[in-house]
């Protein structure tokens, strides 16, 4: 295919075609003529663009700057676990202070999430990426400073707020600049990184004080405001706000110096400029009959990710374990942290194999089978029955979950989030989802202690149980993405195929 590049490709949504813009260098990239000229998208534009040629090395080395967010994001998320007796014991806490200190990290994210895409949209992915790791530096010194629990609260939202925005910007990126046939690999980095900060912070838990914990929180951080000197914008990003120059740069480092990326520039532009003649999107466009399915797909991850109990699970899991009658709560911990990590990787390994969609339900089998063992343990210990069996029971559970939790549940619908909604609407649909899916932890994380408190065993039944409807909500609704573009993906969606 010729090159595009005098034109200006504009989708006609009205007639089908394609609108020719001549190109003047001191006009946005994307803007609209008067008089259009209509022309045949199949003639200019392919169809598939081979993005498997180029060199992986700089989207890789961007990845792995990016998702140190996420490594923050794990670091912050698992901090509470380890931690849990030693911070009531040296503060004086009472169990519903530190519930509240547990979850209200959530409620940071959620204020995150509910102005990330707009943030991510007007300062582009690095600006949010670099605001968020400065909101999580400062939070991380609140609580190591704090004497009390009100700045210790204060520093746990901070970093509540900081990952809120990394839990979209960082996946948004990574799939804009991941060529398709990898992009499920490179992004399940980012579930890889968030595992590993959770398993080390349990892991280094159990042998510093919580105060040194919370000032590792500060590494990720400083290495990623580092290396975003050194890495491109999004591509897709510079391309919707008609900053033509640097985003066929951007493109060009991405995909390697000596590699042709004249067709994926194009179709990139293409897309984007046929988005540009629709009007700005706002909250209530999202109920729109033409967004309705893909705001559908997902919320409806998020919610059954989150109230399968992972949060429960997670930020509590030394007081379960110790619950359950085992010896000693941190060993769990050092249990759940061997198994978070190799699952991870092995779910890493099928993301672009065995699709999105089976990983899913296979790890939402898992999730429920681990959740109805643990009630099962709590149930027999309630009776006094078999009580030498309870603590192992217990402990099967958990690290079946967790396990099965890791292999799909953990990362997939991140994913599949960052993929499916159109750019135009990417930034307000996007904010919605992370909204509702930090809510979703916000009520599981705050609600853990006190249903265990009234039955360890009918909590554990509940959360199997969403497990389970997770699996029917994919297969009635939830598309394949595997080895498609991103445009690709959401004309699947409007056509209602699988």
């Amino acid at each position: 295919m010729a090159a595009v590049n005098k034109k200006l490709w504009e989708e006609d949504v009205e007639y089908g075609g394609i609108r020719v813009a001549d190109d003047d260098p001191k006009k946005p990239l994307l803007q609209q003529q008067q008089k259009p000229v209509v022309v045949n998208v199949s003639d200019r534009v392919p169809d598939e663009v081979d993005e498997t040629n180029g060199s992986t090395g700089m989207v890789l080395f961007s990845t792995f700057i990016a998702v140190c967010g996420s490594f923050e994001f794990g670091s912050c998320v698992g901090y509470s676990a380890p931690t849990q007796s030693a911070i009531i014991e040296d503060l004086k806490l009472s169990l519903a202070e530190y519930s509240m200190f547990g979850s209200i990290l959530t409620i940071g994210a959620m204020i995150g999430a509910i102005s990330s895409g707009q943030i991510a949209d007007f300062i582009g992915r690095k600006g949010a990426m670099r605001m968020s790791a400065i909101f999580c530096i400062t939070g991380w010194l609140a609580v190591y400073c704090s004497r009390g629990y009100l700045l210790l609260d204060t520093g746990r939202i901070l970093t509540g707020y900081g990952i809120g925005v990394f839990s979209f910007v960082v996946p948004v990126y990574i799939a804009e600049i991941a060529p398709k046939n990898l992009r499920g690999e490179f992004f399940f980095i980012w579930q890889l990184m968030i595992v590993t900060g959770a398993s080390l912070a349990f892991l280094m838990g159990t042998v510093v004080t919580w105060r040194t914990l919370a000032l590792t929180g500060l590494i990720p951080c400083i290495v990623l405001l580092l290396g975003l000197c050194f890495i491109p914008e999004s591509p897709r990003w510079l391309a919707k706000f008609g900053q033509e120059e640097e985003f066929r740069s951007s493109l060009q480092v991405l995909r390697g110096r000596y590699t042709d990326v004249s067709s994926e520039a194009a179709q990139i532009q293409v897309y984007v400029a046929s988005l540009q003649i629709l009007p700005k999107a706002a909250l209530t466009d999202l109920i729109d009959s033409k967004y309705i399915r893909f705001i559908v797909i997902g919320v409806g991850l998020m919610v059954f990710q989150q109230f399968g109990g992972i949060n429960g699970v997670g930020f509590y899991a030394s007081e379960t374990y110790a619950s359950a009658g085992l010896a000693s709560g941190k060993t769990g911990i050092i249990l759940i942290a061997c198994v978070q990590v190799p699952i991870t990787v092995l779910g890493a390994l099928l993301m672009d194999r065995s699709g999105r969609r089976p990983l899913i339900m296979i790890s939402s089998s898992g999730t429920s089978v681990g959740c109805f063992l643990t009630g099962s343990a709590f149930f027999l210990k309630a009776h006094g029955m078999f009580l030498n069996s309870v603590p192992f029971l217990a402990a099967a559970g958990i690290l079946i979950y967790i396990a099965a939790f890791s292999i799909g549940m953990g990362a997939v619908p991140w994913l599949i989030m960052s993929e499916i909604f159109p750019i135009n609407i990417k930034g307000v649909a996007g904010s919605l989802v992370v909204l509702v899916n930090w809510a979703g932890a916000w009520a599981v994380s705050y609600t853990f202690n006190f249903l265990m408190a009234w039955s360890p065993s009918a909590t554990f039944a509940m959360y199997s149980g969403f497990s389970m409807m997770t699996i029917l909500f994919v297969v009635k609704l939830v598309p394949e993405t595997k080895g498609k573009t991103l445009e690709e993906i959401q004309a699947c969606i409007n056509s209602g195929k699988h």
